[in-house]
């Protein structure tokens, strides 16, 4: 399940719980903070425990994935391609296991591979690269300084500068055509409401923290706390730095992507403007602004989303995604092209039926490159203006290192020339490039291969079968242990990915590849529900969730058992966030799993849907009206309502500041767990949103709680041959 704030949720697409974006890392949600020594130490004593093997396989688990590999493993995201198509700059993130945070610097590279090196260094963040229109400059943003602000590069001499001293950071940086401009996005703090004036306290005196006075509908987010009292607006900067001058106003949020017009007069962009916003929260508009003046002009007016839009190298056109809002939980945005005041509005690709993201237009203007989800594997397409839809490359992704989610980058330069993160179940997010008229890509970095190339990871294979439900064909992938013998018996774990609506796929997935390497036969699957499979197939679980998505999921163990190589005496089924909704539904509709580990779930939909941050946008989605007037609904779909019976052991895992599925949800199931005397554990992870394995420490911490559960309850040690 998606646990970050992201401008895509920000531009009024309805959020899932779940899965984390490529563009969340892990600095917007955890600010700073020290390590604390006790509970690395707890965590090593754990692992070493989890990890203990007779002598004689010692040498096997060295050659297997370890919880201590976390912390070594790389990945490159934001590829950003010249226009020239000669070279790519992408962010390099690694783990500094001192400071327990993803870092990143930028490194570049030739197109045909050579001449890789960095363009900086150290263990501040760089990101956001940016390429000027003519190649010669680089901006990106850099914490170096203690602050997230915007520098510049001259790529002939490798002279930098910083262009800004901002309080707040920057987002969404964008050069405008000429090179003279830069447009971004930032917040802009507004005064803090308040009812009540105090005396001021004596000199020296040590009082109780100020109350917190909330009268906003949004007020706090996962993963960023309590918001701060502001909203997010345009900002245009000179190229050689200076003061940045507000081009928005008023009390919304403005968002990117920003499209600088070609004669640099105006920028267009999406945002939801609307008076009544925060309920009417899927209601964006395309907007072009006046730099000069800031007046706006509304080139959209339907009701729903219009997003991402690209403007047309000649300015005449802008290609953008979008639907007609019909209040489903799952909709499947369309890609359009209409004339730049907004007239000719036509649909592209009408028979895609997936959701289309990331437009750039080609540099003859002869149509737009997009990325989608396919039956769990991301893609690179282009349209064209008559609508037909060509794939260029596959296996896009590998940004998510936990779970293997989907979630790619890509740019295209002015040759036909595009860069692009690659991912397959043995490596996380590398750098890879193609080019038009090309269908494979050709991949240039190996990141990970001084951790992994000597390794035996887990062998993954892909799986289809029927549901019991309906006879559906539903995809899975199952994932065997190093050393697999299929003569052997093992036990399986069944992970349900979260959302619900996101997609799993053939993805490097760090916390899979640890259950693996533990003796697990892995199993995850898209069951209805999941993304990538068209809006009729998403649309299964409208109303209805959780419900016969079950079905999917018990069908898909079934399939896996027939194969013969697993003890059905040892099953076991774990998942988070919308995983967490399911796997706790299903041991209080079934009893065949030996021990359960239910992350950040969802067990009451009433309490959720008043405790959770986007509050408005759950009554309205996925549920037929408030709880109060649709209480039977409500608690029908509630795991609560079938605790009673639950036989089967099981652990909760959340975060203790997880403000999407609040930490009061497992509560509730640990301690109706406990009146009904079944084996509980209740694990709190501290200071952690939704995105519990955001740190590498609390990846680490999360698998080896759930192996450590899982090893209590299992019938047998090891694998044995019949």
């Amino acid at each position: 399940m998606k646990g970050c704030l992201t401008a895509y949720m920000l531009s009024h697409q309805i959020p899932s719980f779940g899965t984390t974006t490529p563009d969340c890392n892990a600095e917007l949600y955890h600010p700073q903070r020290g390590v604390d020594a006790m509970r690395k130490v707890s965590l090593l004593i754990l692992a070493a425990a989890l990890w203990q093997q007779p002598a004689a396989a010692q040498s096997d688990a060295a050659d297997r994935f370890q919880l201590a590999d976390v912390f070594q493993l790389e990945l490159a995201s934001d590829p950003q391609i010249s226009p020239d198509g000669s070279k790519i700059v992408y962010v390099r993130n690694f783990m500094d296991i001192m400071s327990d945070r993803r870092r990143s610097n930028l490194w570049i590279i030739n197109y045909d591979g050579s001449d890789h090196r960095p363009l900086t260094t150290g263990n501040s963040n760089y990101s956001s690269p940016r390429w000027s229109p003519d190649g010669s400059r680089l901006l990106y943003v850099s914490s170096a300084d203690g602050s997230s602000q915007i520098y510049v590069r001259f790529m002939d001499d490798g002279q930098t500068a910083k262009l800004t001293n901002l309080q707040l950071s920057p987002s969404s940086i964008t050069w405008s055509p000429d090179g003279n401009w830069i447009a971004f996005e930032m917040m802009v703090p507004t005064p803090a409401s308040s009812l009540v004036q105090l005396p001021p306290k004596p000199p020296g005196a040590e009082w109780a923290k100020p109350a917190k006075y909330i009268d906003r509908t949004i007020y706090r987010i996962d993963g960023a706390g309590y918001l701060p009292s502001g909203y997010t607006h345009l900002f245009v900067l000179p190229a050689e730095g200076g003061t940045p001058r507000q081009i928005t106003s008023g009390n919304f949020n403005y968002g990117g992507p920003l499209n600088w017009s070609p004669d640099g007069r105006s920028i267009i962009f999406s945002a939801n403007l609307n008076e009544d916003w925060e309920y009417d929260t899927n209601n964006s508009e395309i907007y072009e602004v006046s730099v000069a003046d800031g007046s706006l002009t509304a080139l959209t007016d339907r009701k729903g989303p219009d997003n991402g839009p690209a403007l047309s190298p000649d300015g005449s056109r802008i290609a953008y995604t979008g639907f007609d809002d019909r209040y489903q939980g799952y909709q499947v945005p369309h890609l359009y092209v209409m004339s730049r005041d907004g007239s000719d509005r036509q649909m592209l690709a009408q028979d895609l039926d997936r959701n289309p993201q990331a437009l750039k237009w080609k540099s003859d203007g002869s149509g737009v490159y997009f990325q989608y989800d396919d039956r769990g594997n991301t893609k690179i397409a282009f349209a064209d203006l008559n609508g037909n839809v060509s794939t260029l490359v596959g296996d896009v992704g590998g940004l998510s290192l936990g779970r293997p989610y989907s979630g790619g980058q890509f740019s295209a330069s002015n040759n036909g020339r595009f860069a692009y993160t690659e991912s397959r179940p043995n490596h996380p997010a590398e750098l890879a490039v193609s080019r038009d008229g090309s269908t494979e890509g050709t991949r240039l970095t190996a990141l990970n291969e001084d951790l992994l190339g000597h390794k035996q990871l887990g062998a993954v294979e892909e799986i289809w079968f029927e549901s019991s439900y309906d006879g559906r064909q539903i995809q899975g992938w199952i994932v065997m242990p190093p050393g697999f013998d299929p003569s052997n018996k093992y036990p399986l774990i069944l992970e349900i990915h979260g959302g619900p609506f996101a997609n799993y796929g053939d993805r490097f997935a760090a916390e899979i590849q640890l259950y693996a390497a533990a003796g697990y036969v892995v199993l995850y699957t898209n069951p209805r529900g999941s993304t990538s499979y068209g809006e009729e197939f998403g649309n299964l679980i409208h109303h209805a969730y959780p419900g016969n998505d079950f079905h999917d999921l018990m069908s898909g163990v079934d399939a896996v058992i027939e194969r013969g190589y697993i003890d059905e005496e040892s099953l076991f089924i774990t998942g988070g966030s919308g995983g967490g909704v399911l796997s706790s539904w299903s041991v209080g509709h079934t009893d065949r799993f030996a021990a359960a580990v239910v992350q950040k779930p969802v067990i009451n939909w009433y309490s959720f849907v008043l405790t959770s941050d986007f509050y408005t946008n759950f009554t309205q989605y996925w549920f037929p009206g408030n709880p109060w007037d649709h209480l039977d609904h409500y608690m029908e779909r509630s795991p609560i309502s079938y605790v009673g019976n639950v036989t089967t052991p099981t652990m909760l895992i959340t975060g203790e500041a997880d403000y999407r599925t609040p930490i009061s949800e497992s509560e509730q199931f640990y301690q109706a767990l406990k009146l009904q005397k079944v084996p509980a554990a209740l694990v709190r992870i501290p200071d952690a949103p939704h995105g519990i394995a955001n740190r590498p420490s609390n990846l680490m911490t999360k698998v080896a709680y759930i192996i450590a559960w899982f090893d209590k309850y299992r019938a047998k040690a090891a694998p044995t041959s019949e």
